[in-house]
């Protein structure tokens, strides 16, 4: 019965999580399925791949479908040994997104536990962090992986802090297992994040045991903190190491040009250009939107409805109230910092004041912790509106540059505050009543005051977005002036509102200190408002509205007219969609020289920047562009062929030698590439540059699969073919007759390959090293943690039995 007692809480809570988390996204009962657009672009990308791996029950690796050619490490490949993704596939038992959302909760409730709170406020701690409006939001737009890391955040956090409390296995086997979980989710920028604020945590338990002169147990918490990292790495080897090899070839490596598509000089020394990089950053006053949602206008798309300034011009114009009313149900109203927002990244109000309190109240000195991590959070997403720690992280802090929109670093701000407030919660019922009138008043004054300053500056604002100019010239004056008051009643009502719910909470707290609710019920009452503060503002921007049947998920783009004409050509070919060079929809049919991804090869997009922008047909032909499908002046599509087009391969009768990237580069704006191949001599040496081009020489695509191509060549001389593929040196291997023989980039993207005269097999097959070293490493790294975790839990349960003796 004890253990009952003891466990039925933490039993309750979990089926609890699962009710609202398919509550709130219950569509997913009736067989509807989210519609996500990262993931309709994700599913044209990984097309050819996902039919691959079902009809040949293999993992390819490798997917010409999308900027020709490029491997699938960050498109879901799947990796031998990877038994850490299996866990995580049991802890998901639930639909998606409803999954994410489970994980949310699961995990904070974790932290809550270790942090010494009661079920109760815990629960409610992990329903108002599962429910802040940025982790709402990533989980409607589809930024799944994202999502994945920001869930297992807590528990790695809840695995440290009991590392350096000396509970060594416990801390152990939490941190080493969620590390995993968190690095298998596959978002290293979110767990980037995380690292900045685990080094904050372990900076303060560091200064704490010095100054105790724990010296021992300080060397034993870093080194089980160490070998549970390694242990952590090492399950996920292959995807870590795939990753990092793949790193540099895309957009994410530094680039060798150096200078400018418009010709100006790159004087970059980032990986990336810090205006990339910052083009997501955080206004500093458009910071208070997390205390109240609307203050900077919402979203790009916002439903002002029937009662805004909107509505009534558009009558005046004439418009009929059906498309007036359809017309303000998407309104540009968010007038911040940064060019697209989905929503505003709303930690709830109520989590606000609660957090408030904590810091007048709370004796436990890890509060510091949290503050500080919010702070750092909050200042790093400003991003370009505060350069001279920005530009310091860019420029010195390692790895930084690898990671754009700065202004997600404030997922560690929305882990951070519901903890405080959850703090708060508890400390407040433990004072004596005179320290919680006093705490109850300090903290209504603080927040009310907060508001009450942003009233009154809210004429110091001009309530105009980075987009009005354009709305101004396309639909004149009175239109913006509309939507500026639009925004100036948004200001307004959502401050309104937050006062509202500082003075219901702050209510509740006080018939509490009269005794006129019991300590239970005035915490149930806090969490309800505090949950349903989040959960209205979240339903606004995700909801049941936003789900479909599950094939128009499974198949989200339908063949067009253009498609079905190209689709007749039954031989290999690239298309380019002019237009939509940076979607995913050709892919999802065709070979593309486009898609969607946020770490596209570098060489490939340098092509698109450089050459194919500025209608460099030599480079179509070279890519094998059979088709262009392009829009008539109606907007009605239509497919053009490419007489002119290379083909797979072809034998060329010249080298032209180049010693830089910047060379190559400029080498294509006027290359005869069916005659001529441009090789660079600093990478790639080459014994003869001069070929006799047979004109009867043949070299024919015979077999195609992802990772595999079978040619046949014929030429009485020997020769220099280029194929029509992507260059990636640390996977392609080349074979003539089945003998392995070296094959060099031409072309600044394309293979080339020295072929002796006469008849030749030629074949190309994807075999990454890296994935084999990798599986290795995974496999001996997950026995290691089966066996820590068998012999953690001998030890537990010898100690407690010892214990009780």
């Amino acid at each position: 019965m004890k253990i009952i007692n003891k466990f039925y809480p933490h039993a309750l809570a979990i089926l609890g999580f699962v009710f609202v988390s398919v509550l709130y996204f219950y569509p997913v009962l009736q067989g509807k399925q989210i519609f996500q657009s990262d993931i309709v672009q994700y599913t044209g990308m990984a097309k050819e791949q996902n039919d691959f791996r079902a009809t040949d029950d293999v993992e390819p690796y490798w997917t010409n479908s999308a900027f020709a050619g490029m491997p699938t490490y960050q498109l879901g490949a799947k990796y031998p040994h990877d038994y850490i993704g299996a866990l995580d596939d049991v802890l998901r038992f639930l639909p998606r997104p409803a999954d994410y959302l489970f994980l949310y909760f699961l995990g904070f409730y974790g932290l809550m536990l270790v942090l010494k709170v009661d079920p109760l406020k815990a629960f409610f701690g992990a329903l108002a962090f599962g429910l802040s409006t940025y982790l709402i939001i990533i989980l409607g737009v589809g930024h799944n992986a994202k999502a994945h890391a920001i869930a297992y955040m807590p528990l790695v956090i809840a695995g440290f802090i009991l590392v350096f409390q000396k509970k060594y296995i416990l801390g152990g086997l939490i941190t080493l297992f969620a590390t995993a979980l968190e690095i298998n989710a596959n978002h290293f920028q979110m767990t980037y994040y995380l690292l900045i604020f685990l080094l904050i945590l372990s900076a303060y338990f560091l200064y704490q045991q010095v100054k105790e002169k724990e010296y021992k147990s300080l060397l034993y918490s870093f080194g089980i903190l160490a070998a549970a990292g390694i242990l952590a790495i090492g399950a996920n080897a292959t995807n870590l190491l795939a990753t990092s090899e793949y790193a540099d070839f895309s957009i994410r490596g530094k680039s060798e040009l150096t200078f400018n598509p418009n010709g100006s000089k790159n004087e970059t020394t980032s990986s990336m250009s810090k205006d990339y990089i910052t083009e997501y950053s955080y206004g500093v006053m458009e910071s208070f939107n997390l205390i109240a949602p609307r203050l900077f206008g919402g979203s790009n798309n916002e439903a002002v409805g029937k009662d805004s300034n909107m509505y009534e011009f558009m009558i005046s114009q004439g418009v009929p109230e059906d498309q007036a009313t359809d017309f303000v149900s998407g309104m540009p109203t968010y007038w911040g910092d940064q060019p697209i927002v989905a929503a505003p990244a709303y930690i709830g109000i109520v989590v606000f004041f609660l957090a408030i309190l904590a810091l007048f109240i709370d004796k436990r000195k890890i509060k510091y912790v949290f503050l500080s991590g919010s702070i750092v959070a909050l200042v790093l997403s400003w991003g370009k509106n505060f350069p001279f720690l920005t530009d310091f992280f860019i420029d010195y802090v390692p790895m930084y540059d690898k990671f754009r929109a700065v202004s997600s670093i404030q997922v560690v701000l929305e882990l951070c505050f519901p903890v405080l407030a959850i703090m708060g919660l508890q400390s407040f019922f433990k004072l004596d009543k005179k320290l919680q009138w006093k705490a109850l008043y300090e903290t209504t004054i603080l927040g009310l005051g907060i508001i009450l300053i942003l009233f009154l500056s809210k004429s110091m604002f001009s309530f105009s977005g980075g987009n009005d100019a354009y709305f101004q010239e396309s639909y004149g004056p009175e239109f913006v002036s509309a939507l500026k008051l639009d925004r100036m009643s948004l200001y307004s009502a959502d401050l309104l509102r937050s006062g509202f719910f500082v003075v219901l909470t702050a209510g509740v707290l006080w018939l509490s200190i009269k005794e006129r609710f019991a300590q239970n019920t005035a915490i149930i009452i806090v969490g309800l408002l505090m949950v349903s503060d989040l959960f209205f503002v979240d339903k606004k921007y995700v909801s049941g509205k936003d789900f479909v049947s599950g094939s128009q998920v499974e198949v989200p783009f339908q063949e067009s007219p253009s498609d079905t004409e190209i689709l007749k050509d039954t031989a290999n070919y690239r298309v380019f969609e002019v237009g939509d060079i940076m979607g995913a929809r050709a892919s999802y049919f065709h070979k593309s020289i486009g898609g969607y991804s946020a770490v596209r090869p570098r060489r490939m997009q340098q092509l698109i920047d450089y050459q194919i922008s500025k209608n460099n047909i030599e480079v179509l032909n070279m890519l094998n562009v059979k088709y262009v499908i392009q829009k008539d002046k109606e907007g009605k599509e239509f497919p053009v062929s490419n007489p002119d087009v290379n083909g797979n391969a072809w034998f060329v009768s010249q080298v032209k030698l180049v010693n830089s990237a910047d060379q190559e580069m400029k080498a294509l704006e006027n290359l005869d590439s069916k005659n001529v191949a441009v090789v660079n001599n600093k990478d790639f040496q080459l014994k003869n540059v001069a070929f006799a081009k047979d004109s009867s020489a043949t070299i024919t695509l015979e077999n195609y699969k992802p990772n595999y191509l079978k040619y046949v060549s014929n030429n009485s001389n020997e020769g220099l073919a280029v194929f029509s593929e992507m260059y990636y040196g640390k996977g392609w291997n080349a074979y003539i007759d089945g003998k392995s023989v070296s094959h060099i980039r031409v072309d600044y993207v394309l293979r080339g390959l020295q072929i002796p005269a006469g008849k030749h097999k030629i074949e190309f097959k994807f075999e990454p090293q890296v994935v084999k070293t990798g599986s290795t490493i995974t496999l001996i790294s997950s026995v290691g943690m089966l066996l820590l975790l068998i012999g953690g839990i001998y030890f537990e349960r010898k100690n407690r039995f010892k214990n009780i003796d």
